[in-house]
């Protein structure tokens, strides 16, 4: 059902930037207030109030403040890629460059239709507002010939596998270094390479998306941070918020 694996989020007034990180979902927005730009590996996309933006899954960006004195507003709704193919029948769309940003009265109509929809949680809502969603999208989007896979870490594959087995505990540059039999300089020259990211930053947006994942309406946010090994909460809540936008309490309070 789309109402269990649909999410969005609202961002009143983002004045942090977003660094490097990607979706394992089509990352879609609404652009309310002020001018948001993405940066990926060649090109920037500026997209102002009125319009929508998206990236693929998996997609390196990261979100720079245009102007840190105003603030920006946007509501994004994140669609698994498995979901937007069987609204579609089977079929497996991307947005290239030209696609990215959608200036449409139709589409700004059904993206609230069916932000509304979510946030009454009624599922018959959710699934037929979400149709109209997806197949409205597809003329904005083109066939994609591949499938939308992991970041391809090409020899160190298992150090990304030990990352996600082991996304809860402390990680350092050094033991992952000798992981990879190379000296911690050339290590973070070589991850950064292949994901477009350091480890660090790769650590911790796992950590987040992972935690994320696990907050409920009834979390201790505080035994959170420690089970993820932050230094504290506030460790912890400053992290989250680099990444999603807003801090861990108000994403779980958006879950009462």
């Amino acid at each position: 059902m789309p109402s269990n694996k649909l999410e969005f989020i609202s961002i009143e007034n983002q004045t942090t930037e977003f660094p490097k990180h990607f979706h394992e979902t089509f990352c879609i927005s609404l652009i309310h207030k002020g001018t948001e730009q993405i940066d990926f590996e060649k090109h920037s996309l500026f997209s102002e109030a009125g319009t929508i933006s998206i990236t693929n899954p998996y997609e390196v960006h990261s979100n720079p403040l245009i102007d840190k004195t105003s603030c920006l507003k946007f509501d994004t709704i994140y669609v698994p890629n498995e979901l937007m193919q069987k609204a579609l029948n089977g079929k497996n769309i991307k947005f290239a460059n030209g696609s990215r940003k959608i200036q449409s009265k139709k589409m700004t109509r059904v993206f609230l239709a069916l932000k509304n929809a979510l946030e009454t949680a009624n599922k018959d809502t959710i699934t037929n507002h979400f149709h109209e969603f997806a197949t409205t999208l597809e003329q904005f989007a083109e066939e994609n010939k591949t499938d939308y896979s992991y970041i391809n870490f090409k020899n160190f594959t298992n150090i990304s596998n030990y990352i996600e087995n082991h996304i809860q505990e402390k990680f350092h540059l050094e033991e992952l270094s000798k992981m990879a039999h190379i000296n911690k300089y050339g290590f973070s020259k070589k991850f950064k390479t292949f994901t477009g990211m350091t480890p660090m930053n790769y650590i911790l947006m796992r950590k987040v998306f992972s935690s994320k994942k696990l907050i409920k309406s009834t979390t201790n946010l505080t035994d959170l941070a420690y089970l993820y090994n932050f230094t504290d909460l506030a460790h912890y809540s400053k992290t989250f918020k680099r990444f999603i936008g807003i801090s861990p309490k108000d994403y779980k309070n958006k879950l009462l």
